[in-house]
């Protein structure tokens, strides 16, 4: 759906060419969440805002559903864009506008319906975001989870085939953030758009994308399916981000550890093996005895996973290993 071919994009400062993105090829299937991560500066609203043009490239080719938008001209590029939705971090309503008329004003702009259609449209959007009876106020009278429930209506107006998501729910409290991130699943597995997003809080990323690219000074510095990479991560930017994500101290947590005896490990679970009574039964049958000294079991997305550093002594340490390998149970040591 989305393809980018050694795309760059430099700003021209004080006489001087600054790289906001590095030469990036990237390709991003049809009907995944995908997301952006990375720290202020890192590049990724560049990144997202190059898709629909709202930043120029300075160099390359970007490819959207085959059409090659770096060469569209001004009619092009305006018909383009109605197939690209985009949701803001600030909401960007018109306050002097009812919710109703900040949901129409792209269906206006298009001049493609009817004001009858456009009322239906706007009824039926409105209804799908849970707005069914705030038609008529105005944003100031709204929550900043509404306001941002308006600006995903609106995003949706024109039947879009990707939705861009520019940081849209760091302005939102964690509970109302929950709620928003359920509705953009939601539109993403019922209406089948494409959906990207941006954001420097991991979480976001685990709890609804299906891949995500990882970005440090302009570089995507790793990519993947989001349970790869929030659980493996290998670069030290991904493994900052997911340390933040689980409130850890990298360092704190080596501190912690450095007097714990024993084989240190780390194990993964995935799925359903993550509620299996795996441990017991492989420290009866070896003999070790082992302490949990962190661990944590969630989901991404809708799989459920589980983390645990343990520390193992006495038994046959080997055959626990060989046992824990078999069962499938990724297992890293770290001591």
């Amino acid at each position: 759906m989305i393809e980018f071919q050694q795309v760059y994009k430099t700003y021209r400062v004080a006489g001087r060419d600054i790289p906001a993105l590095q030469p990036t090829t990237l390709d991003i299937q049809g009907g995944q969440v995908f997301g952006l991560i990375g720290h202020s500066g890192a590049g990724k609203s560049t990144l997202l805002r190059l898709i629909n043009r709202l930043e120029e490239p300075s160099g390359g080719r970007i490819v959207i559903d085959g059409t090659d938008v770096t060469a569209l001209d001004a009619d092009g590029l305006r018909r383009f864009r109605q197939r690209v939705g985009m949701i803001f971090q600030h909401f960007n309503l018109l306050a002097s506008k009812t919710v109703a008329d900040n949901v129409a004003m792209p269906l206006r702009l298009a001049g493609e319906l009817s004001a009858a259609e456009i009322d239906a449209r706007v009824a039926e959007l409105l209804a799908r975001v849970g707005l069914g009876d705030h038609a008529k106020k105005y944003p100031a009278q709204l929550s900043g989870g509404q306001k941002q429930r308006v600006g995903i209506a609106r995003a949706l107006a024109t039947r879009p085939k990707i939705l861009l998501c520019d940081e849209a729910t760091s302005a939102l409290d964690p509970q109302t953030t929950g709620q928003v991130l359920q509705l953009l699943a939601e539109i993403n597995r019922e209406l089948g758009l494409t959906i990207v997003l941006i954001t420097h809080e991991m979480d976001v990323i685990r709890r609804v994308c299906d891949r995500v690219a990882v970005m440090d000074g302009g570089v995507i510095v790793e990519q993947g399916p989001v349970a790869d990479v929030f659980l493996h991560p290998q670069h030290p930017t991904t493994r900052r981000f997911v340390l933040e994500a689980e409130h850890v101290d990298e360092d704190e947590q080596h501190d912690d550890f450095a007097h714990v005896p024993g084989r240190i490990l780390r194990l993964t679970f995935r799925g359903e093996a993550t509620y299996a009574p795996l441990l017991g039964t492989i420290a009866r049958d070896t003999g070790v005895d082992y302490s949990i000294l962190a661990g944590r079991i969630d989901r991404i997305k809708e799989t459920p996973y589980g983390q645990l550093t343990l520390a193992l002594v006495g038994g046959d340490v080997e055959s626990a290993l060989i046992r824990l390998n078999a069962a499938d149970v990724h297992v890293e040591v770290l001591r």
